[in-house]
């Protein structure tokens, strides 16, 4: 990429980084949850919740950031196709990255469960207590989690795509600072 403004702002880069991390820990958690009936998985719900809690305040940041700092321009030789599908995803990426927080702390509401981040830290519910509310918001939290794991699948195709095969600067600016 030629552009002056070649990369991302570090702080994009950093935060980037730390969610991508989070999120993939997430799905993994989220699928032991789903496969465990043993004592872990208390040890892995305590895990599940406060890590949700930080992606949903994260992608607040992240995107006050992504607002306030300039974006490198995606290759001018791409696809007008492509172009569409890499801003439609990152827009289903932030979506799903606040709304999976956002209807788990839900669905726990619905539960009647509290919503305990720490031993003394307990957000209050957002929803009231009720059984057919709960079982929805379980099976939407359970497929939008297989959505944010196709999307990211999908969003690191394209990475390694813009990487290995276009050698593009795409995938370098969200790697590299400024050379």
């Amino acid at each position: 990429m030629s552009t002056p403004n070649s990369h991302f702002a570090p702080l994009a880069r950093l935060l980037h980084w730390l969610m991508a991390l989070m999120i993939i820990a997430m799905l993994f958690i989220g699928a032991g949850l789903a496969a465990s009936v043993s004592e872990r998985h208390e040890w892995l719900l305590n895990l599940h919740k406060p890590l949700g809690i930080a992606i949903l305040l994260l992608v607040i940041v992240r995107l006050f950031v992504r607002f306030t700092t300039r974006q490198p321009s995606l290759p001018a030789d791409m696809a007008s196709v492509q172009v569409l599908a890499a801003k439609l995803s990152h827009l289903l990426l932030y979506a799903l990255m606040f709304a999976l927080p956002v209807v788990g702390w839900a669905m726990i509401s619905a539960a009647g469960d509290p919503v305990m981040l720490s031993s003394s830290l307990q957000l209050p519910a957002i929803l009231p207590a009720n059984p057919g509310t709960f079982a929805f918001l379980r099976k939407a939290h359970t497929y939008l989690a297989y959505l944010m794991f196709l999307t990211v699948l999908l969003h690191l195709a394209a990475a390694l795509f813009h990487g290995w095969v276009r050698r593009d600067g795409v995938l370098e600016s969200m790697v590299r600072g400024k050379d």
